[in-house]
């Protein structure tokens, strides 16, 4: 990908890692201008955020408060290393789980 592109994009790159409102935010921004490197970290964010709202929702009722809460901190972990990533103007996927979304998602950025 071009430094252009890179360019053009980053700042919703990173907006879309700021808590699921900033990925909201980073899609309506991405409707407007259509970037690919804003289109693959909007994936990566929309993945975490589906996953942290099952894990708050979901997982602390039926696994207990101490699980859930060692998931979200690998959750906070991955959106970490996706954020740092988008700041770094790379294409990095997050580990276990980046391909995974980039194809779930595909249709969506």
């Amino acid at each position: 990908m071009d430094n252009y592109t890179i360019k053009e994009g980053k700042t919703i790159a990173i907006i879309s890692y700021i808590t699921w409102i900033g990925t909201l935010i980073a899609f309506f921004m991405h409707n407007e201008k259509r970037n690919p490197f804003a289109a693959f970290h909007i994936r990566q964010s929309i993945g975490i955020s589906l996953f942290s709202m099952v894990n708050s929702v979901f997982l602390i009722r039926y696994i207990g408060v101490w699980t859930a809460g060692l998931i979200g901190f690998g959750l906070l972990v991955l959106l970490i290393i996706g954020l740092v990533g988008a700041i770094q103007g790379e294409e990095k996927k997050i580990p276990l789980f980046g391909d995974i979304f980039q194809d779930w998602f595909k249709g969506i950025a």
